[in-house]
């Protein structure tokens, strides 16, 4: 039981999503004549792309920035348990206290690598009340969930400065332009800066940063359920439930249809 069943899993949506998004773009750009080189200006990405990073670090803390691009992992990547193996985790946990006891589970409890599903049981095998053990996890549930989801709301907050930021380095380009209406061999240069910088920041927004900021929090959403699983796999265990009707409970929150949901003879008779 003490094994642990989490793998890293390639998130296949991002992975794919991201890149095909910006590929199409560019491909669609091609199609309609224009070159790739014409939508590749080096002063369009530091004004959007500069002027974004630090709107960010004047709106959050540096931690909570560093946090948001170590976030990233879990945009491409999940390594937590799926919903299943959480279930199957707990079923276990209620065999063995069926059979032996919660008191006869301390050992094994000391083993488990989840540190909810430990400090739940450990809670549940000193003989903590119902009331206070749902009350004390959920307290922990909600901190991770706030803790989670703060790496979305930095590129949230990305997305939101980039298209403005984009719109200043139009302006800007403008400006260059109109400087230079005497010269006519660098209006060009000053017209493509301009529009290229406005491509940059809505693009940014919609592609990369507003996407990142849904998946982060898709992914904390998916862990708060894990969790509340864990939750109430635990206080059922507490309660001393059957299995099987254990297995049914949960059901829901690791989406099992009805059909998977069978037990062995043993639980339904346990």
């Amino acid at each position: 039981m003490a094994k642990s069943s989490q793998k890293t899993r390639l998130d296949l949506t991002s992975v794919i999503g991201l890149p095909l998004g910006l590929g199409l773009v560019v491909v669609g750009q091609m199609l309609e004549g224009g070159s790739l080189h014409s939508i590749m200006q080096v002063t369009a990405a530091v004004i959007v792309f500069g002027g974004t990073f630090g709107a960010v670090l004047v709106s959050f803390p540096l931690t909570d920035v560093v946090e948001a691009v170590k976030s990233l992992k879990r945009v491409f990547f999940d390594v937590s348990e799926t919903p299943q193996a959480v279930v199957e985790r707990i079923l276990n946990l209620a065999r063995g206290a069926r059979r032996d006891g919660l008191l006869k589970l301390e050992d094994e409890v000391e083993k488990l690598e989840d540190p909810l599903l430990r400090k739940a049981m450990r809670l549940a095998v000193d003989g903590t009340n119902s009331k206070n053990l749902r009350d004390t996890i959920e307290i922990d549930i909600v901190s991770a969930e706030q803790r989670e989801r703060q790496p979305a709301r930095v590129y949230e907050s990305a997305g939101g400065y980039a298209p403005t930021i984009g719109i200043i380095g139009a302006v800007l380009g403008l400006i260059h332009v109109m400087e230079n209406l005497s010269e006519p061999s660098k209006l060009g240069a000053g017209i493509a800066v301009a529009f290229v910088a406005t491509v940059y920041g809505v693009g940014a927004a919609n592609l990369i940063f507003l996407p990142i900021a849904n998946k982060l929090k898709t992914k904390a959403e998916q862990a708060t359920r894990r969790r509340e699983l864990v939750l109430e796999g635990v206080l059922a265990i507490q309660e001393g439930l059957n299995p099987w009707l254990i297995e049914q409970k949960l059901a829901g929150f690791a989406n099992r249809p009805p059909s998977e949901r069978g037990g062995s003879r043993e639980d339904k008779a346990a």
